[in-house]
């Protein structure tokens, strides 16, 4: 077995960043203390809120601790579309509301379509339970006031649909947008936030690449999604919060702006759609 590759290292500092999506119990962060060691890495290189999200309902109480223990860390609370049938067991869906409702919690995700693991794990719920599961999702977005978060994985078309047949919330955010120039285009025109993680910077990411040009500054997020997707040079490293300049740069770069003016806009944004402050 190969030796773990070792984490990036500290980038150049980029003060005024939000990371707008990551898992920190993936990233090993499960106790106070581990938390504020991610989020203090985080902050020394200008990185001065994270929005944590869940993907189970263990995750969604977590989640909601996390943001308790340092008020840096905002919570996202949801059942990952390959969990969608945990909606089903006795329970969840109240204890899924009571959570989302918790003020520490600015959003419901992460939620949507995943096509790509179908046939692939014997685990993952099936077309129809993510699609009830979405729906029920979109509809406590509404009723909550909160911005819907988006995980969307090889069912462009059908997230689309179904966003029109359940009626979409005034918030939509497409985390970790992997689509092309059309989809980008499509999800600007109905007025959702596209985040971009660090799959954009990857060399094979071209049609992704294009697509992070025509977003306009006021509908663009950066994130992680940390523990995965670490930006390149780094790719296939453990990748945090920290990272979040690496990919901020390379956007910034790809859209002939500076860095600082990226920042500023996509902070203010993560404030607008979240309601929080840096």
């Amino acid at each position: 077995m190969g030796k773990r590759k070792p984490p990036p290292p500290l980038p150049e500092p980029l003060p005024g960043l939000v990371d707008a999506h990551t898992h920190l119990d993936s990233c090993g962060a499960r106790t106070p203390e581990a938390v504020r060691e991610i989020v203090d890495r985080a902050a020394s290189v200008g990185v001065a809120r994270i929005v944590t999200v869940a993907c189970d309902i263990g995750e969604a109480r977590f989640v909601i601790d996390a943001a308790g223990w340092d008020t840096r860390v905002s919570a996202a609370v949801a059942l990952h579309p390959t969990s969608a049938h945990e909606l089903e067991a006795d329970g969840v869906a109240e204890e899924l509301e009571s959570l989302a409702a918790d003020p520490r919690c600015v959003a419901i995700g992460e939620t949507g379509l995943d096509w790509y693991w179908l046939g692939k794990r014997d685990d993952v719920a099936t077309p129809e339970q993510q699609h009830t599961s979405f729906g029920w999702h979109i509809d406590l977005a509404k009723r909550l006031g909160k911005p819907l978060m988006i995980h969307n994985r090889d069912a462009d078309a059908d997230v689309l649909a179904d966003l029109d047949r359940f009626g979409a919330p005034e918030v939509v955010i497409f985390h970790c947008f992997s689509g092309d120039a059309s989809m980008a285009r499509e999800c600007v025109d109905r007025g959702y936030v596209l985040s971009f993680s660090g799959t954009v910077t990857f060399n094979n990411a071209t049609d992704l690449q294009e697509a992070a040009r025509l977003v306009p500054d006021e509908q663009l997020l950066v994130e992680t999604d940390a523990p995965f997707l670490t930006p390149h040079p780094y790719r296939g490293t453990p990748n945090e919060s920290y990272c979040v300049p690496y990919t901020a740069r390379f956007l910034a770069d790809l859209r002939g702006m500076t860095p600082e003016h990226l920042a500023s806009a996509t902070t203010e944004n993560a404030r607008r759609v979240y309601g929080v402050t840096s």
